[in-house]
């Protein structure tokens, strides 16, 4: 594969997208172009990336401006283009009519996403097609604190769309609510409508458990709507401060074919392509694992299945690119990843699982994504591991030491 075929176009700077521009280098050693809006990021200042700061460059209108500048820029080269957060997917697909002729968005059409990204919508395809979920209870705006909920606490509750939630602060503004009371239900509602939100709320029964309760399974499914790639990671340690509250901190890939069969029937009868990833949780009480949320891109996390040995920038590149066929793969080796240093994450995993990682580590199957050696800038590595050292104090601010 010629490294001049294509250029893949990133959009967002987090850890979600270095890590497939990481992907990118690997196995075809291009250069990834990054769309921020910071100027200190984890992509700034790297030599794999084009980092390329620009204000609101989530907006329809802005997306549709810099892809067309790559592409214009590459005439001769097909344009990759790539959401790395929530907040980009409604630009990408609103602009799939109008991107120019070398440019391949592998994502489905505006009217699908925004029924997936909808928790409330979603929630009805899953009982639709047999996806287990949460007890849940749908508010909406106005239905004052007189409802009744058909569960006891803890409770959940988050916003059934992220992307305008997260338009409007508020001060005690977080991810998802995990509450004890009813009162504090009714507060949180309050909190959120009264900082300018709209749309409906989803409050759930709680699945009891720590953090090693969690999946997340990530998967490619391709142009012709076929599903090639699954890999489930086993959650050992989700970030807990306010505005990073279930975000991925440790994984460990893992074998779950009764659940990948589940999933994969349900996105090929709505004919998903491109990247997914879903957020479950086991519940202990009935032994199943229950879906949150699908998310219609790849997910921060996802160079766990980059370092467990199936890049995801390949499986990309040789379906829109390549054309190539390709038969299903659901993973099955073990691997650890993890974006915090090994210390944090033996202080704050549940000792259960030490021994494994310590094998995983010994096995030398074990990758932060971040640390990449061709990519070893000075200023980049310093930033990357001042970012490090600040975990012990994040985690010393929200949780309790297991050892």
């Amino acid at each position: 594969m010629a490294a001049t075929a294509f250029v893949p176009v990133l959009l967002g700077a987090d850890i979600n997208a270095y890590s497939m521009a990481r992907a990118f280098h690997e196995a075809y050693g291009v250069h990834s172009v990054v769309y921020g809006m910071y100027h200190s990021s984890v992509c700034a200042g790297s030599k794999i990336i084009d980092y390329r700061v620009r204000e609101n460059n989530d907006r329809v209108d802005k997306v549709l401006e810099h892809v067309t500048e790559v592409a214009r820029e590459h005439p001769d080269k097909k344009i990759l283009v790539l959401g790395c957060g929530d907040n980009y997917l409604n630009a990408i697909s609103a602009n799939l009519p109008n991107y120019p002729e070398n440019v391949i968005a592998p994502y489905v059409e505006l009217s699908m996403l925004e029924t997936l990204i909808h928790k409330e919508k979603f929630y009805e395809l899953c009982d639709q097609y047999g996806i287990d979920h949460p007890a849940t209870y749908v508010y909406h705006k106005g239905e004052g604190h007189g409802f009744t909920l058909p569960f006891d606490g803890p409770f959940v509750v988050k916003p059934a769309e992220s992307d305008t939630y997260w338009k409007h602060r508020f001060p005690t503004q977080k991810k998802a609510y995990v509450l004890q009371t009813r009162a504090e239900v009714d507060q949180v509602i309050d909190d959120i409508y009264n900082a300018g939100y709209e749309d409906s709320l989803i409050i759930q029964d709680f699945i009891p458990g720590d953090d090693s309760f969690m999946r997340v399974v990530t998967n490619y499914s391709g142009a012709d709507g076929k599903v090639r790639l699954m890999c489930v990671g086993h959650v050992l340690l989700e970030e807990h401060t306010s505005h990073a509250i279930g975000n991925h901190a440790v994984i460990i890939t893992e074998p779950e074919p009764e659940l990948c069969e589940k999933l994969k029937y349900f996105l090929e009868s709505i004919h998903f392509t491109g990247f997914s990833n879903f957020d479950i949780k086991y519940d202990q009480r009935d032994g199943k694992c229950k879906a949150f949320e699908i998310n219609c891109r790849q997910g921060r996390s996802n160079y766990y299945v980059t370092g467990a040995g199936y890049n995801l920038a390949k499986y990309l590149v040789e379906d829109v690119v390549l054309g190539k066929p390709c038969e299903l793969t659901i993973t099955k080796n073990r691997h650890l990843w993890w974006v915090i240093p090994p210390k944090v994450a033996y202080d704050y995993v549940n000792p259960q699982y030490h021994q494994e990682m310590q094998a995983l580590v010994r096995a030398n199957a074990v990758v932060n994504p971040l640390f990449y050696k061709p990519d070893n800038g000075l200023t980049r590595s310093l930033r990357i591991r001042k970012i490090q050292h600040s975990y012990a104090g994040w985690y010393a601010s929200c949780m309790e030491k297991v050892r």
